[in-house]
């Protein structure tokens, strides 16, 4: 399939539900950026590069000249929040940036101001939303951020919008039958379904007026059978779900090295401390375990234990998050990991994270706003597994298990974009360059 990939033209609209401490870290840093007080560090579309062709051609360029990227000059920020601050004030509440930074770009921030939010206590109990949209029922309240939408890309001269979920973790829940087909979650809508949670409802008004959308958190939002039926139909790319920063990042980074060198593990237990307002919201033990589910997957998605029941069918996870407010944004995660090698004798390997969450979740949040809109702009509808690289728990086709391995999820991500470009795909076989050699004998 070859794509026809149209220029990223005029301004795009990067919609956040949530204006938290990620939120307002990426929007302080593209206007930091902007004002050349910064760098882009951690950000694959600003300065990550993609080889093209063989490796002794020396085609190493960066991927926003490869691919037609918006640049960061024709993005425009909004978004919903269940707090009234404007985006300064929300940042200097959430203490991840110095206030000398803060203070050099307060007059761009503060003029960001959210729009009132959906939010639905039940879905974060630990919230108490104060500027919140009311309406007869979610349809209302869907038709509500219709408009909000409508009225931004209008106000701000925007072409194109996306939206970028960056709001709290929700309580667990598993699908169920109003989430099976778009009438019945319509319908679910007009009578107030208490299984429609509000970022649902986010994804569908998104996804009505042709929005793309990708879910930052774990909840169950666009991975269900109305949703992405509905992205089929309106021809809207989404993906997700739950950032993939700290601890999960590393465990994506080590645990493909320990499977690729055939090593056992019989443990591995995980700790977090966190204080800022996502650390609070899983506090509570219903929040907790959407973040669990989405955390633990990993592990058996990369060793397949039913696979290589040798190496890893008796191995032990065990994953713990716990709010510590002196701690803030900082992050900071242990890892105990019980190996085994040749013979089965014993080693382990120890991990203390200390990193700052939303200073790796923000440059994610802009990759995916801009490659989300390249896979719009590419034709590209439905689930786009080839962002997995981003993710926790990547959202695949029905019945088709995620790719955890950081590494091939690269190389997924990296063939696309040159696939799109109609430039070879690399496999990293290489045996060319040596039959060439035996070619001139």
């Amino acid at each position: 399939m070859e794509y026809q990939v149209k220029e990223a033209s005029g301004k795009l609209g990067i919609l956040m539900p949530g204006l938290g401490a990620v939120a307002t870290t990426l929007i302080a840093g593209v206007e930091s950026i902007k004002k050349g007080f910064s760098q882009p560090v951690g950000s694959l579309t600003q300065m990550g590069r993609i080889r093209l062709g063989k490796r002794t051609d020396d085609r190493f360029p960066l991927i926003k000249d490869f691919v037609p990227l918006a640049g960061l000059e024709d993005i425009v920020f909004g978004g919903w929040d269940v707090y009234s601050d404007n985006v300064f004030e929300a940042a200097a509440n959430a203490k991840v940036l110095e206030p000398m930074l803060l203070h050099a770009i307060k007059p761009e921030l503060e003029a960001l101001k959210p729009m009132k939010a959906v939010f639905d206590k039940a879905y974060a109990r630990n919230l108490d939303g104060t500027h919140v949209k009311e309406g007869a029922n979610k349809m209302e309240l869907a038709e509500m951020l219709m408009e909000d939408i409508r009225s931004f890309k209008e106000t701000n001269g925007c072409d194109r919008l996306v939206m970028v979920w960056c709001g709290s973790t929700e309580i667990y829940i598993e699908e169920s039958d109003v989430h099976r087909s778009v009438e019945a979650f319509e319908q679910g809508l007009v009578n107030n379904d208490p299984a429609i949670a509000p970022s649902m409802i986010y994804a569908y008004a998104a996804i009505k007026t042709g929005v793309p959308f990708a879910n930052g958190a774990p909840n169950l939002t666009v991975d269900i059978p109305a949703i992405v039926e509905l992205a089929k139909e309106h021809g809207i790319a989404v993906s997700g779900k739950d950032f993939k920063t700290g601890q999960t990042l590393m465990k994506t980074i080590l645990a493909p090295g320990l499977h690729a060198r055939a090593l056992g593990v019989k443990g591995w237990f995980s700790s977090n401390i966190l204080g800022n307002r996502d650390g609070y919201v899983l506090d509570h033990p219903e929040n907790f375990k959407t973040k669990e589910v989405s955390k633990l997957s990993v592990l058996d998605e990369i060793f397949r234990p039913e696979s290589n029941p040798e190496l890893y069918g008796d191995m032990y996870h065990k994953v713990r998050i716990n709010y510590y407010p002196p701690h803030g944004d900082n992050k900071e995660s242990w890892d105990n990991i019980d190996i085994f090698g040749w013979l089965g004798y014993q080693m382990q390997i120890k991990i203390n994270f200390l990193c700052r969450d939303s200073i790796l979740a923000a440059p994610l949040v802009l990759d995916l706003a801009l490659f989300t809109d390249l896979a719009q702009r590419a034709g590209m509808s439905g689930i786009q597994e080839w962002l997995s690289f981003y993710y926790k728990s990547p959202q695949t086709a029905e019945g088709l298990a995620p790719e955890h391995d950081i590494f091939k999820q690269l190389m997924k991500l990296q063939n696309t974009l040159r696939h799109m470009m109609g430039e070879d795909l690399i496999t990293h076989l290489g045996l060319d360059y040596y039959q060439e050699l035996v070619d001139t004998l």
